[in-house]
């Protein structure tokens, strides 16, 4: 039973990974808000809105 730390070490490692890529998709999600409301008030024009965008999209 020297390995008995194992099993639960592995289980909490996959529910580690598992919420911090919940956390990254999140933050997109809100990176992408932020830029919507940028561009409906007129605060960037429709050029850096599509090349922010298309950024974002690239990084997911």
């Amino acid at each position: 039973m020297a390995f008995g730390w194992l099993v639960p070490l592995i289980v909490i490692g996959i529910l580690f990974y598992l919420l911090q890529n919940r956390r990254g998709a999140h933050k997109k999600s809100e990176a992408q808000d932020i830029l919507d409301k940028r561009y409906a008030n007129g605060g960037i024009s429709k050029e850096e809105y599509e090349e922010k965008s298309r950024l974002l999209k690239e990084h997911e």
